[in-house]
């Protein structure tokens, strides 16, 4: 087992039944009555949550009744734990707040120089402004498209798919326009503006400029057994190639292959073994340097659309020559693409627990208050929402995404969806959240069971390896958001599960049904 630590959007959950109950009650020992003592949990969930992989851990859940504000479960609902993703919640949610569900982040080219004789005699500045799909998400009736699982986790997750559309369609639709605004060439080049905001998350760059989610997609096919298996790269953007070494193997053999990496000069590596009888595997490759990516994928779509362009197009991306934001903004603008809504924006991140994203409304937000490192952009998550009526107290955020270190109570999470359940755009924010049994990262979660359909909720994983013992920790499974319950009843609930246990990988796909198990049984007793 490696030491490298996993993080995704699928259900987080944790342990020990304290809390609202006068007493503590652990795991293995009886189980209180049917309507889960004075804590309200239905014999069902208490079931699930008695497990043996659970009982060094402990669950926190909250319940509340969003018509009539009866708290139907409290068990150590006011008790900070660790949510993971469900911290999505809280950072899309603000933007949500700002910028309502129908905003628009525009992408612009300015031209720095005059045109004459459908010459450009300067150069083409792309503007990242912060849309992270950029096209390369939009279905033909306008919606974002994503997979259930997303090529974002395709390295720590088996399973992960491609959706159809093209990840350059932004770029090339931003060239056309060039075109058609009457330039035919460019006596410069092309800088890509990526000054609106700088930061990381994980170790990774956070950009305002996106391409198919700054990842390069590598997709291995299986030959046949003792060949060479056929490796594809999307999107396909000079200097950038696959040196593969992934050979095939007979049919049913066990298989693995490495993560890509880059070796130098676009070259990236990726080697191992495929069984002749797999589905083909995604795996992905992160980009150190989006700009630099980008302003070549720049060129070539201009090249595709007929505009031709001087300098190097494989060269480093610099804004060392552009004027300061503002002047830059103020250029005339031969080209503009319109992002997704805001709410199809956060459909997507909220669908697939797209961390970078979730991330990218914290440097929106900075930026939109006039620090450029992202630094103020959890300040301003908390001026939002304790405009909004939250007491910001029960929750501690390090980033927006859900990585070790934030923290919430069960609690806090329902007021989150009790604030957001009575704005007139309630059954838009609803609807990017995962359904269980449906879609995003609950769609195999709980799918036959009389409460698929009826749960929206954002889910959270933290998982780390336990070198002693050779298996996982599941440092959080959680899951929270609103339900139909059988009754009738709308509901806004958490669910928090700390310190659990899993022999395997499959152990924590089974972690993820144990959460939603709960939240099916919650539905259906109340």
């Amino acid at each position: 087992m490696t030491r490298s630590i996993l993080r995704w959007g699928a259900s987080a959950l944790t342990i020990a039944v304290v809390g609202a109950m006068a007493t503590a009650c652990t795991f293995g020992a009886p189980a209180p009555d049917a309507s889960g003592g004075d804590a309200g949990v239905p014999e069902a969930a208490l079931e699930v949550m008695n497990q043996p992989q659970y009982a060094n851990g402990r669950w926190l859940i909250s319940v509340k009744d969003l018509d009539t504000g009866e708290v139907l479960i409290d068990l150590d609902g006011d008790k900070m734990a660790e949510p993971a993703s469900f911290t999505k919640t809280y950072s899309v949610g603000a933007a949500w707040l700002k910028w309502g569900p129908d905003y628009i982040i525009t992408t612009p080219v300015k031209r720095m120089g005059e045109v004459a004789a459908r010459t450009l005699n300067g150069d083409l500045v792309l503007v990242g402004k912060g849309d992270f799909t950029l096209g390369g998400r939009t279905k033909a009736d306008g919606t974002v498209d994503y997979t259930d699982l997303d090529h974002n986790d395709a390295n720590p997750l088996p399973g992960a798919t491609l959706t159809t559309e093209d990840p350059l369609a932004g770029l090339d639709d931003l060239a056309a326009q060039v075109k058609a605004s009457g330039i035919d060439s460019v006596t410069g080049t092309v800088v890509v503006d990526d000054r609106l905001f700088q930061g990381t998350l994980d170790g990774e760059p956070i950009t305002p400029i996106v391409v198919n989610q700054n990842l390069i997609d590598v997709l291995v096919t299986p030959g046949a057994a003792g060949e060479p298996a056929t490796v594809e790269m999307t999107p396909a953007v000079a200097p950038w190639h696959i040196v593969s070494d992934v050979q095939t193997v007979a049919a049913g053999e066990k298989f693995a292959i490495s993560n890509p990496e880059s070796t130098g000069r676009g070259a990236i590596a990726i080697d191992g073994t495929i069984a002749a009888d797999s589905e083909p595997v995604l795996k992905v490759y992160a980009l150190e340097d989006p700009a630099t990516f980008a302003r070549t994928a720049f060129i070539e779509a201009l090249g595709r659309a007929g505009v031709t362009v001087g300098g190097d197009p494989i060269a480093t991306n610099s804004t060392a020559s552009l004027a300061a934001k503002d002047a830059v903004d103020a250029l005339p603008s031969v080209a503009e693409f319109d992002s997704l809504p805001l709410a199809q924006q956060a459909t997507y991140v909220m669908k697939i627990s797209y961390n970078r994203g979730a991330q990218a409304y914290v440097c929106l937000l900075s930026a939109a208050a006039g620090v450029d490192d992202c630094s103020a952009g959890l300040d301003e998550v908390g001026k939002l929402w304790t405009a909004a009526g939250l007491d910001t107290t029960g929750v501690s955020l390090i980033d927006g995404s859900g990585l070790n270190g934030n923290f919430i109570t069960p609690d806090n999470g329902v007021a989150v969806q009790s604030l957001m359940a009575k704005r007139p755009d309630a059954d838009q924010w609803r609807a990017t959240m995962p359904i269980l049994g449906v879609d995003g990262s609950l769609a195999t979660v709980q799918p036959d069971s009389p409460a698929a359909g009826k749960v929206f909720a954002k889910t959270g994983t933290l998982l780390d390896p336990d070198l002693v013992n050779d298996r996982y920790r599941v440092n959080t499974k959680a899951l929270g958001g609103v339900m139909e319950s059988e009754s009738g009843r709308n509901l806004a609930f958490t669910i928090i599960m700390n310190q659990g246990f899993a022999a395997g990988i499959e152990g924590v796909f089974a972690a993820n049904d144990d959460v939603g198990a709960v939240a099916a049984a919650i539905q259906q007793h109340y």
